[in-house]
């Protein structure tokens, strides 16, 4: 219940200097749960990776995530990086991309993705209602992903990825963004988030499966961003898709919380997690952040290294098992417990 305060009057008044400090000290201090484990289920160790992608939207640091994880996990000086910064929660499979690209060039390197957020550096404390939505939907955390095409690695638990879709939605283009007040950077979040990703879903999902000759009926697993419960149920709709469909999603986000970027990272583990995937399963994993703009991602599980399997020829790249780190998830301000 809602305390009684009047309104517009600031619950606290927390240095910027000091919130904004916990953005490096999460991401660098907490890297090893997830790089380290992801990197051990493939017994390999950071100077095998060859291209790393570091993904955030919670934080800015010059010079950027890759390097300070370069110096600190002792990789190779010759190893190519990239950071994606600021596209918020569809960040992560937009970061997917060009680790898969690299490897497809390269068949024998190894790519790293890390998808690592500090939300709570981005919590403002008063008591409006954006605020309140804001700070009580996302937590901290980071995912990690091994990918590569290695023909060793193609008949392994994890998916070979075959196309990434997507569709931006300008007319919403301000549905979803920071804005700076209060010498510090504020999320907000327009209530019609769930209508226009409702009325979008299924122009990138059929648009991409298509591509393959196949339909929404086909996918076994859906592995989505846990954007919130109204976002939730606008895919389940849109997509014509089971509240089983997206119970991966619902757990993650009733447990974490909105995990910005890793969000659908962490789904995909806990699919993982309940040994039901088998050979030839397709899924299909979808985020959505600012932009408006909506990722997809998508491929057939532990296929053989064949690169068509009856449709149309797609790289089949292996993305490894996702191994997360689940941040303390901050509680909400005062006001809105």
């Amino acid at each position: 219940m809602p305390s009684r305060t009047r309104p517009g009057r600031r619950l606290s008044r927390r240095n910027p200097g000091r919130v904004a400090g916990k953005t490096p000290a999460g991401c660098l201090g907490n890297r090893s749960s997830a790089i380290d484990k992801a990197l051990e289920k493939v017994a390999l160790t950071p100077r095998d990776i060859d291209y790393i992608c570091v993904v955030t939207t919670t934080g800015l640091l010059c010079p950027s995530l890759t390097a300070h994880y370069i110096k600190r996990l002792d990789m190779r000086p010759d190893i190519q990086r990239i950071d994606i910064v600021g596209m918020g929660c569809n960040a992560g499979l937009n970061g997917m991309q060009p680790v898969a690209n690299f490897c497809a060039l390269h068949p024998d390197a190894v790519g790293l993705l890390l998808c690592v957020e500090v939300c709570s550096a981005m919590y403002v404390m008063d008591d409006t209602l954006n605020t309140a939505v804001v700070n009580s939907l996302f937590g901290d955390g980071a995912a990690a992903a091994v990918i590569s095409a290695k023909h060793a690695w193609s008949a392994s638990d994890g998916p070979n990825i075959l196309g990434f879709p997507s569709h931006i939605i300008p007319e919403a283009i301000e549905a979803m963004r920071l804005d700076f007040r209060d010498n510090k950077y504020a999320f907000q979040l327009d209530p019609k988030i769930p209508y226009y990703l409702g009325l979008n879903f299924r122009i990138p999902v059929d648009n991409l499966l298509g591509r393959f000759g196949r339909k929404r009926r086909d996918i076994d697993h859906w592995v989505v961003h846990s954007g919130g419960r109204k976002v939730i149920d606008a895919l389940k709709y849109s997509l014509n898709i089971t509240k089983k469909d997206v119970r991966h999603t619902t757990d993650i986000l009733e447990n974490f919380g909105n995990v910005s970027s890793a969000s659908f990272l962490f789904a995909h583990e806990r699919l993982l997690e309940e040994g039901i995937t088998i050979s030839g399963d397709s899924i299909v994993m979808i985020t959505m952040g600012p932009g408006l703009r909506l990722a997809g991602g998508d491929g057939p599980l532990g296929i053989p290294n064949t690169g068509s399997q009856g449709r149309v020829p797609a790289w089949d790249g292996h993305l490894s098992i996702a191994e997360v780190c689940r941040f303390r998830r901050c509680p909400p301000p005062a006001f809105f417990r």
